[in-house]
């Protein structure tokens, strides 16, 4: 079995987490063993599940096959520091770990634990589908960008001082293959999907074909676009909402003859909240409707 990483990203407010756990239900409805994590400091899988979750991973009520997990970036440099510490602890003395513990306080320690836990669920095959809800845009690319920098950093002070931000090269040699690992993953079409979701705007348009042209310079493309928050065609009884409805009509035809090669995926506004695991169904209903039942 190979496992399926999807990445949700997009601006702030678009409503990533609504759709990438709309599709994490719609796999584990289909019986596929599905895990949703979310590395956005902002995340509120909490609340759209309405149960406790947080830095574990989470069995969600009311659905077999689903879990989450809350990345907490504190609780992960922690146990980032203590899994590069460990092999030291039982080799040197007091002293000498507590030096490689100050080389592992540097500034982009704490990134680079983020990133580590980030792709800990691309080394397993525990799950059929893991989808990553990801920190707005710009916090993504930085993240996705940051293996690549990293590989090419231990590679070049492993030749020199020995010494990188992260600590020394002795201590995380061993995590350049697993970056080189996981950016193959993340590159490689046939096991990676990356999902823009935006707003039917032309701010929301720009900004997902700007986010898609900076991941194609790192080798990552975008596969799917879905475009969240349309007015339901039989609420255009009113003036205002005819209007509004024609014009987002018209910026789905401009995304469709934007993104001429990706799957445009749709969502309509719902008169209720979305969250919970009722509304995941039938929103997912609507997301997936018509589509291959082989997916």
């Amino acid at each position: 079995m190979q496992t399926e990483f999807m990445l949700f990203s997009g601006k702030g407010g678009v409503g990533k987490t609504s759709m990438a756990s709309t599709t994490a239900v719609h796999y584990a409805e289909k019986g596929k063993k599905t895990l949703i994590v979310t590395t956005d400091p902002a995340a509120n899988l909490s609340d759209v599940f309405e149960q406790e979750i947080g830095h574990k991973v989470t069995p969600i009520n009311g659905i077999n096959n689903l879990y989450a997990m809350e990345i907490d970036s504190d609780k992960a440099t922690e146990e980032y520091k203590e899994r590069s510490l460990a092999p030291m602890r039982e080799l040197f003395d007091e002293d000498l770990v507590k030096v490689a513990e100050e080389q592992l306080s540097g500034p982009c320690t704490e990134e680079m634990a983020a990133f580590d836990k980030f792709i800990d669920f691309m080394d397993t095959d525990e799950y059929e589908v893991v989808i990553f809800d990801t920190a707005p845009t710009g916090h993504t690319i930085r993240l996705l960008e940051l293996p690549v920098d990293w590989s090419k950093h231990i590679e070049e002070s492993a030749k020199g001082s020995g010494q990188t931000c992260m600590g020394p090269v002795a201590l995380i040699q061993e995590s350049k293959k697993k970056y080189d690992d996981a950016i193959a993953i993340l590159r490689d079409q046939s096991q990676t999907e990356f999902v823009f979701v935006m707003q039917p705007e032309e701010t929301s348009l720009e900004e997902t074909v700007r986010s898609s042209k900076d991941l194609a310079e790192i080798g990552i493309h975008t596969t799917k676009v879905i475009i969240n928050g349309l007015i339901p065609e039989e609420e255009t009884v009113v003036p205002f909402f005819k209007g509004k409805y024609d014009r987002q009509q018209n910026m789905i035809q401009k995304s469709k003859d934007t993104f001429t090669d990706l799957t445009i995926q749709t969502m309509e506004l719902f008169d209720t909240e979305l969250k919970g695991v009722e509304m995941f169904r039938k929103s997912a209903a609507k997301l997936f409707e018509g589509s291959d039942t082989n997916e």
